[in-house]
């Protein structure tokens, strides 16, 4: 058997997995590849089946979301290491020998991130990860290469190995012993930010997150759900507090609850000067949704002090204040 599984998570995205597929194939000889598919009601299937029948198909009852679906799938992948890759995709050659290198040789890091770049200007950092993620002192998540909306040219500067606090759900390597230990992402979640859930509950282990720049892909961004739905919003508020609060240092976790729902209040009202009050209410929906899920969510808590995670700075201030749109460590 294999080391690595390659598993790739499919909903109606049989234009996708034509066009991106083949790149995995033909640079993945290292690995079984999977697609996990969450139920589509396209041609999905039909193409997997007739054009890459080396592929293993994976065939969820529903549509799960990406929590959910990896979830069920994983429970039939018994590689040691997994690599949950988005449909929309494309694989570079050599891009799984890095990865195999640092969990041979490395056993105190347990998730690895490849470099991300733009599908669609492929000189640029692509939005979800880029060159591996962080959380400031007010929890909020970002990247090197990418801050907010602000996107880096790629210009070798995050050419290096690092450790990072987070690693992308967009291409995600974990090792499959951490992965069940941790029960895999949180289904509350549905979709959006259980990476990062997922990354903190393996630091709480003892376990390491690393980016590495040997490894490459390219990927579209928002080919499942867009940057201008509002739904994406909803998922993107609700499940930052929802990290919060399973994660957070007993200190910490009152004080900067309360200082982020005001924050998400003053979110809300730039939305609102901007004329998206679709994504206002989201925001609303995203805060109530919160306080239903609050108690099940406190059961879920097993932090330990992982405050020595958190950057000191608030990126929110960096970025809106002083107009620091680079990553500075």
């Amino acid at each position: 058997m294999k080391k690595i599984a390659v598993v790739i998570l499919n909903w109606n995205g049989a234009q996708l997995l034509e066009q991106f597929l083949p790149s995995v194939v033909a640079y993945s000889d290292e690995a079984q590849i999977y697609v996990a598919d969450n139920a589509s009601s396209d041609t999905s299937i039909e193409v997997i089946e007739s054009k890459f029948p080396q592929i293993t198909i994976i065939k969820n009852e529903g549509n799960y979301g990406f929590a959910k679906g990896y979830n069920v799938a994983l429970q039939q992948v018994e590689e040691d290491y997994y690599a949950l890759v988005n449909s929309d995709i494309e694989v570079t050659e050599n891009w799984l020998t890095p990865i195999l290198s640092i969990f041979d040789n490395e056993p105190n890091i347990g998730i690895i991130q490849p470099k991300i770049l733009d599908f669609k200007n492929k000189a640029y950092f692509e939005y979800a990860g880029a060159a591996g993620g962080y959380i400031d002192q007010y929890g909020y998540p970002y990247c090197r290469g990418r801050i907010f909306d602000t996107i880096e040219k790629d210009h070798g500067q995050y050419n290096d190995e690092v450790e990072i606090f987070w690693a992308s759900g967009a291409c995600f390597f974990i090792r499959k012993e951490i992965y069940r230990t941790l029960k895999g992402f949180d289904d509350d979640f549905f979709a959006h930010q259980e990476e990062i859930d997922l990354c903190w509950r393996a630091y709480n282990l003892g376990y390491k997150a690393k980016y590495t720049s040997k490894s490459v892909v390219y990927h579209v961004g928002g080919a499942t759900l867009n940057e201008g739905n509002p739904k994406k919003t909803f998922l993107n508020f609700r499940n930052s507090l929802l990290m919060l609060t399973k994660n957070l240092p007993e200190g910490k976790l009152f004080w900067l609850l309360l200082i982020r729902l005001c924050l998400d209040g003053l979110a809300g009202i730039q939305l609102i000067v901007k004329g998206k009050f679709k994504h206002c209410w989201a925001i609303v929906k995203a805060h109530f949704a919160f306080y239903n899920l609050i108690n099940k969510t406190l059961k879920k808590r097993t932090p330990k002090n992982s405050e020595h995670y958190f950057q000191s700075k608030s990126i929110v201030y960096q970025y809106f204040v002083k107009n620091g749109k680079i990553f500075e460590p």
